[in-house]
């Protein structure tokens, strides 16, 4: 019989770790004073987070070669000395993310160093889902978020922050298949492409997620297709998102000079909290008038499309206006010559 640790187990490991660990209790303290901002659509939200700590992950390298020369840090052997773990399992330990996006930020990663894959791991997934019922689990596949794609691993984070763990019963969705007890839905007009597990049974949602997967393309050089899962467990049921993936990271990414946005997404993001780590990135006029270019795409009609793109278009330059006014203050006010200042101090 498997060894599952509770919600409450973790969070007394939370706790501990907090005490003990300066760099976790830094980082996590530092999520107070992070700044976001919030998009709202007809039936959805976007949320943005300025969160710096994240860097590490958004500019991984996980190109082979960087992979091979670094220490996996999730190997038990190359865990910080301060980092405890609790099994869950005969095969998983539970950690907390000492760079963390949820006010609990948990990492659940295999305690052999295998490859990053879900096609035979759904099922501990669902596992985690029912054990740890405070949470929401979330899988990042190998070109699709993972920091790191050599090592199996989950995720946890506090329920009630993700966006979607709302939206997906409220928005507009097609139910494409069912039975007694198992659902298959599509969500319309979320900007992503989303399908929805709502299961009853473990099994059923397995077999449903195994027959959706053999159906998925996979790349050349992939090993398994390209997605972001999130699951949780809600009103006796699974509910799983299924979030179709085409590309690893977006052409921002790689861009130089002015058009560059670090962004990575990841289950996160699809989630409906996109992490920005440079403060660069955060402007709200950069955001609107360089990250557009997905309303081009969206499947409305042309004169919707092209009201939301001009919309985006003109708000986001009034912004940079804006920013802009407010930079040339700052910089032409000399702070000097205020009375308070008398000691070179600046408040």
């Amino acid at each position: 019989m498997k060894r599952l640790v509770t919600s409450e187990q973790v969070q007394e490991l939370f706790k501990v770790q907090l005490e003990n660990w300066q760099l976790a209790r830094e980082n996590y303290l530092a999520l107070g004073r992070i700044k976001t901002k919030r998009f709202q659509y007809d039936d959805f939200e976007i949320h943005l987070q300025f969160n710096p700590a994240r860097l590490v992950s958004s500019a991984a390298k996980t190109d082979n070669k960087s992979l091979k020369e670094r220490k996996c840090f999730l190997c038990p052997a190359n865990l910080p000395e301060e980092q405890r773990g609790l099994p869950f399992g005969d095969d998983y330990q539970v950690l907390v993310n000492p760079f963390p996006i949820f006010p609990e930020h948990f990492t659940i990663p295999l305690l052999k160093h295998l490859p990053q894959s879900l096609s035979t791991r759904f099922e501990d997934m669902l596992d985690m889902a029912t054990a740890l019922d405070k949470y929401v689990i979330f899988y990042n596949g190998p070109r699709c978020g993972a920091s790191a794609p050599d090592h199996a691993h989950f995720q946890a984070g506090n329920k009630g922050f993700l966006p979607i763990e709302k939206e997906w019963k409220s928005i507009d969705k097609e139910l494409l298949w069912e039975r007694t007890g198992l659902k298959l839905y599509t969500l319309k007009n979320y900007l992503r492409s989303v399908l929805i597990i709502e299961s009853e049974h473990k099994t059923d949602a397995a077999e449903l997620f195994k027959s959706v997967y053999e159906m998925l393309e996979v790349k050349a050089g992939e090993e398994e297709p390209m997605f972001n899962v999130l699951t949780w467990r809600e009103e006796d049921k699974w509910i799983v998102c299924l979030f179709l993936r085409e590309k690893h990271r977006p052409a921002c990414y790689s861009i130089e000079g002015d058009g560059n946005l670090l962004l990575s997404p990841g289950a996160v993001d699809m989630g409906g909290v996109l992490i920005i780590p440079l403060e660069k990135d955060f402007a709200a006029g950069s955001v609107l008038f360089f990250l557009n270019w997905w309303i081009l795409a969206l499947p409305l009609p042309i004169e919707a499309v092209m009201g939301l793109y001009v919309l985006s278009i003109g708000t986001g330059y009034v912004c940079l206006l804006m920013g802009g006014l407010w930079m040339s203050r700052l910089l032409k006010h000399n702070l000097m010559e205020d009375v308070f200042n008398n000691e070179n101090e600046s408040f």
